[in-house]
């Protein structure tokens, strides 16, 4: 069992990866009573399930500038321009390999690239470079989560950080330049890479 401390911290990164969570099942997860997880809520100022379940539907998500939504490898989750994006994709059989029924790397790429892209606030954005390493296997049925966070910028030139995870696992993970203007796709990576 969990100490108090480690429960709460546990609970606080619960809550933010599925928010329609009950007392009841949290208390389940837990091990605990329904009354300890609502002082552990209290103590925490996280309203119940029905105020987060409101709160959620009323956060307002930008919108997508660079691409269309369906453009869009993946389900889109968050989203705030110009800071970060993440979306979800479950594997299908078109995405996998038919013998080993292991995803295609294009498919994983896709889902960052198209994520990174559509986190820009600009009109038109394209990639101008990636450096990604693929750390385990993606099978059929897989929900791949992923998470682009932008992590500096050089004139049009913004560089951010992916990972994708399953189950918490790291899948991919690397670093995403985007180019807001295309007009001049790479001159200022040029200059970025000689000023580092």
């Amino acid at each position: 069992m969990l100490k108090k401390s480690e429960r709460r911290y546990a609970l606080v990164a619960l809550l933010e990866q599925n928010p329609f969570a009950t007392d009841e099942q949290l208390a389940e997860r837990f091990g605990v009573s329904v009354a300890t997880i609502r002082l552990d809520r209290s103590a925490l100022h996280i309203p119940e399930a029905r105020e987060r379940i409101r709160r959620v539907a009323s956060d307002r998500q930008d919108d997508l500038r660079s691409l269309d939504e369906q453009e869009l490898i993946g389900r889109l989750i968050k989203l705030e321009l110009n800071r970060y994006a993440e979306s979800d994709l479950t594997i299908q059989p078109v995405h996998v390999f038919r013998r080993t029924g292991i995803v295609r790397g294009h498919i994983l790429f896709a889902q960052i690239n198209s994520l990174a892209t559509a986190l820009m606030d600009a009109d038109v954005a394209l990639t101008a470079k990636a450096e990604l390493r693929f750390s385990r296997p993606v099978h059929l049925g897989d929900n791949v989560r992923a998470r682009v966070d932008v992590i500096g910028e050089h004139g049009d030139v913004v560089r951010c950080r992916a990972v994708s995870q399953v189950n918490s696992e790291i899948a991919v993970q690397g670093i995403v330049w985007v180019q807001k203007d295309p007009t001049d796709l790479g001159a200022d990576l040029m200059d970025e890479g000689e000023a580092r």
